[in-house]
């Protein structure tokens, strides 16, 4: 439903969707229908693969979609049986003490904004789709409904490959399981998966990957039933916890991520790689609870 603005009133126009959805279409397939716009992370329409440039563009595009007044219920989701993947040894052939300081201090604004961007600057419902396992699950349990298959793998992969777990996942665990719960789940990186993501309140509902898609479309369909009004300052109520959260921890948590990347490289490829099938194809062979 368009803006019914006074007739004195303006605003100055912002991208229009048509341009930004060819601007990021390297990372996601955004499609829009009456309001509702769908993001679906992607790398050659498979299921997306890490990039620097991917990490740049998360933080982008939700300011794109957070500035246009025609979207008024966004969905995140990913592509195939994957939320994300990624390659550890094509990410992180150089130690992070060997690069430029603007690229180092372009990793800390890239790791601030796609959380910082994500929450203070897209101002109606969200609605996370994770559709497999995959890590950066922060911003999916950020949404203001979250919603998975069974064989999500919600984890922290940072202190088993020899980091510091600051880029937000420790953070939203610790929001939404409770601190003693995240704690044993930062350092162990035990896999949440479905079922007991739903269990510690991680999750709102777990569905079968072929009902998981109609099912955000439908509570995005009945958000959009209400007044725009009723939308977006039930979103402003919703969000301000996990607002509260980023004033009051998140550079704390992001700034010792960076920190301890800057020490104690020795290893940390080799500890990585070993856990590769996290981030790609193998699957956990046992929950942890």
């Amino acid at each position: 439903m368009p803006e019914n603005l006074s007739q004195w009133d303006a605003r100055v126009n912002p991208s229009r969707f048509e341009e930004y959805a060819e601007k990021y279409a390297d990372f996601f397939v955004m499609t829009r229908r009456d309001g509702i716009i769908e993001l679906r992370m992607h790398t050659d329409d498979g299921p997306f693969q890490h990039s620097w440039a991917a990490h740049n563009a998360w933080g982008q595009a939700w300011l794109e979609v957070g500035n246009d007044p025609e979207n008024e219920v966004l969905i995140l989701t990913g592509t195939g049986d994957r939320w994300h993947t990624g390659d550890p040894a094509a990410l992180w052939h150089t130690p992070f003490a060997q690069w430029s300081g603007d690229s180092q201090l372009k990793m800390y604004y890239d790791m601030a904004k796609l959380l910082e961007n994500l929450i203070f600057s897209v101002d109606i419902p969200t609605i996370a789709a994770v559709n497999g396992p995959g890590t950066h699950c922060e911003f999916a349990t950020a949404c203001d409904i979250t919603l998975c298959v069974e064989d999500a793998d919600f984890f922290d992969p940072h202190f088993l490959g020899g980091g510091v777990p600051g880029d937000g996942m420790g953070l939203t665990l610790q929001r939404t399981i409770g601190i003693k719960r995240a704690s044993y789940y930062m350092y162990t990186g035990a896999r949440l998966n479905g079922r007991t993501a739903l269990e510690l309140g991680l999750v709102n509902e777990v569905l079968p990957r072929e009902r998981l898609l109609p099912r955000a479309w439908e509570i995005a369909e009945m958000i959009m039933q209400r007044p725009r009004a009723a939308r977006r300052l039930t979103h402003a109520i919703v969000s301000r916890p996990w607002k509260q959260a980023l004033v009051d921890d998140y550079g704390f948590h992001a700034a010792h991520q960076l920190w301890g990347m800057t020490m104690g490289q020795a290893g940390r490829l080799d500890m990585l790689r070993q856990m590769s099938g996290r981030f790609q194809d193998a699957r956990p062979e046992q929950d942890q609870t």
